[in-house]
């Protein structure tokens, strides 16, 4: 399992890296076969005077799943990164509960992963392992008015993978999105899931007149 620590305006020391390194070591006894642990720290200083500090993991499984988890906090390096933690957690959790739920769907652990796989901890023992993780709102609200100016902030390639709606959907889960883009295998176009009000799931497909 390759674990990757990467810093954007954060200087990754060895404390910050000895205590990442511990914590992430650890998913693997919770869903085995992890392929790689990706974690990407970044800090910002807002208009509003804030000192924010983003942390976020990124797990590849062997399976082609991709599972994201990502907390802010003010300022506290070490603080974003078990909040992250624990919601990675929980990713794992859903990861593994869907399989036991379904069993075929290519975006969940097998049955023998399963069976090496050891019990998420309750929050008790999570808390007493990983230290306090005091609850809070930390997302942060939009800066003003000023920042919708600019119709395109930012461009991203996107690499899409062929998969079925079900799949998507179970990825989409994963990542903790509220949209998502793929290569429906079964019509062969570019779709976007998305997650609707209600609850359900709403499907974008392509159309030229």
């Amino acid at each position: 399992m390759d674990v990757t620590i990467q810093g954007t305006n954060v200087k990754i020391t060895e404390d910050i890296e000895a205590h990442a390194r511990k914590k992430l070591d650890r998913l693997d006894r919770y869903l085995p076969r992890i392929r790689e642990i990706q974690l990407d720290l970044s800090h910002e200083h807002t208009k509003r005077g804030e000192d924010l500090v983003s942390a976020q993991i990124t797990v590849r499984h062997s399976r082609g799943a991709i599972l994201r988890a990502e907390e802010k906090t003010g300022g506290d390096v070490k603080k974003a990164i078990d909040k992250a933690v624990d919601k990675m957690y929980r990713r794992v959790q859903r990861f593994k509960g869907r399989r036991i739920r379904k069993g075929k769907e290519r975006f969940t652990a097998t049955l023998e992963e399963l069976s090496l796989a050891e019990d998420i901890p309750d929050i008790e023992e999570f808390v007493e392992e990983n230290g306090d993780l005091s609850s809070g709102d930390y997302e942060t609200q939009l800066e003003g008015a000023e920042e919708y100016m600019v119709p395109i902030a930012r461009r991203k390639d996107v690499q899409l993978s062929p998969m079925t709606e079900v799949e998507a959907i179970e990825q989409m889960e994963l990542l903790g999105h509220s949209f998502f883009m793929f290569y429906n295998a079964d019509t062969q176009v570019i779709n976007v899931l998305y997650r609707r009000t209600s609850g359900d799931y709403g499907l974008l497909v392509p159309a030229i007149p």
